[in-house]
């Protein structure tokens, strides 16, 4: 187990109760003082999904659904969207102040690991991530121990109020009530919605008629955006990373085997990525 949790132990909340959580002198687990315990994963991340909160045995990504998301994001293809958000960071981070900043509905980590590596006062940011997955949680805490992980419901989130500078949430669902909480009063929230014409090409071979996403910004209840950008470009991702692509996103529900087949047969599809990107500041307090 990584030796993390004295810098992280005024950050969450018993799931079942509410009270503030405690690490133990041994830093294994954590208690409220109604005696609820989690103790922690020797990878360094805590569970914090109380059974009662599970709508399945295992709830969010599967190990296939993990193993595509690897593969794809680990090429990069989505790095400008990374490198924008690491942007924004920049320039609504205080200088020499310390933050704290959430990846809400992480997955492996890939966000995260990029805001470290991108943000120019990385040393100061404190970063939190959480997914419903425990395999994704599990994943992404191997691989960045800086970084503290939780496997809990973004819909029901074990953090204390007022705690987050900066709550990122790409394609990531959430409740406003929630994020108004958490988030400090004047505090901000990124979020990454797919744009009108994203991941185009794939969605051609499935859908008879292709509709496009509205590029109205996403803006949950009690927060005012400041900004909305788009970001557009194409990418070409071989075979093995268009299956890929093709699993780690909701459109593998409506693909066929046939479909599958088709798409893996191409020898070259260029594909449209479409993003908006909105800050928005939280002014509900």
């Amino acid at each position: 187990m990584t030796d993390l949790a004295p810098h992280f132990n005024h950050a969450y909340q018993c799931p079942i109760c509410g009270e503030p959580l405690i690490v133990s002198i041994n830093q294994r687990s954590y208690s409220c003082s109604n005696r609820h315990s989690f103790d922690c994963a020797k990878e360094g991340y805590i569970n914090l999904l109380p059974v009662q909160q599970k709508h399945s045995k295992e709830p969010g990504d599967n190990k296939v659904m993990l193993d595509a998301r690897r593969l794809f994001l680990e090429a990069s293809f989505y790095e400008p969207l990374a490198k924008a958000i690491a942007l924004i960071i920049n320039a609504i981070q205080t200088p020499n102040q310390p933050a704290n900043i959430l990846d809400l509905g992480c997955g492996e980590g890939y966000y995260t690991r990029k805001i470290s590596e991108l943000c120019q006062s990385s040393a100061l940011i404190k970063l939190f991530g959480n997914d419903i997955s425990k395999f994704a949680i599990s994943a992404a805490a191997k691989k960045q121990k800086s970084a503290q992980f939780i496997v809990a419901s973004s819909n029901k989130l074990p953090y204390v109020s007022n705690f987050f500078d900066v709550v990122i949430r790409v394609f990531a669902p959430s409740e406003a009530t929630e994020l108004c909480r958490i988030i400090k009063t004047s505090g901000y929230l990124i979020t990454v919605t797919p744009g009108p014409r994203h991941l185009w090409q794939i969605k051609e071979h499935i859908y008879t008629n292709v509709k496009e996403h509205t590029e109205d910004a996403e803006i949950p209840d009690g927060f005012t955006q400041l900004s909305s950008q788009r970001i557009s470009y194409k990418i070409s991702p071989n075979a093995e990373q268009r299956a890929a692509l093709l699993q780690m996103t909701p459109f593998a529900w409506s693909a066929s085997e046939e479909i599958k087949a088709k798409l893996n047969a191409l020898d070259e599809l260029n594909i449209e990525t479409d993003f908006i990107v909105t800050l928005s500041l939280n002014t509900s307090q």
